[in-house]
């Protein structure tokens, strides 16, 4: 069985970027997410990611697969269940909006936002997962949590992207792989 984070310390080495201390790793297969600091397994979080095939392309509303980093944490301080649109919180909780606007996957509570490191797989052009606006973020429907059900982002709960968000810093890594 090959080590979790055997496929993105050979892709740092093939792209030459020094492997991070800490490395997230979403699993697309088992809708997993594991948190390592130095090598060693601090913590697993079901997610949820695209309900389509994965895709690393504009408009496919798939979960791009490959090396990341965060380029940006977005949220701190806000509490668990707040909204926010364009990246800038709503001043609502999501219990506060209608049925209507509940319908979809609202990004809440905290917002990582993805940049591809790898040019031509998820970086530049019609692949940049960054210019796709793909986060890691909290959800409105937490009930769904564990099966593929977003627009591309990988979704955890309100308090698992807190306990995450307060873990990690811009720079980390993510590797996204099946």
């Amino acid at each position: 069985m090959i080590s979790p984070l055997e496929l993105p310390n050979k892709t740092c080495a093939r792209l030459g970027i020094k492997p991070a201390e800490r490395v997230l790793v979403v699993h697309l297969g088992t809708q997993t997410l594991q948190f390592f600091r130095g090598g060693v397994l601090v913590r697993s979080y079901a997610v949820s990611t695209s309900l389509r095939p994965p895709s690393n392309v504009k408009n496919s509303l798939g979960t791009p697969r490959g090396l990341h980093e965060i380029a940006e944490r977005i949220g701190a301080g806000q509490p668990p269940g707040m909204v926010f649109k364009g990246r800038v919180s709503t001043g609502h909780h999501f219990r506060e909006l209608d049925e209507e606007e509940n319908r979809a996957n609202l990004i809440t509570t905290r917002i990582l936002w993805l940049r591809g490191l790898e040019p031509g797989v998820n970086q530049g052009g019609d692949v940049d997962t960054h210019s796709r606006y793909i986060y890691l973020h909290g959800t409105n429907h937490e009930d769904r949590i564990g099966q593929p059900c977003s627009a591309g982002c990988v979704l955890l709960r309100n308090l698992d992207i807190i306990e995450l968000f307060e873990e990690v810093r811009t720079g980390d890594l993510v590797w996204i792989g099946d």
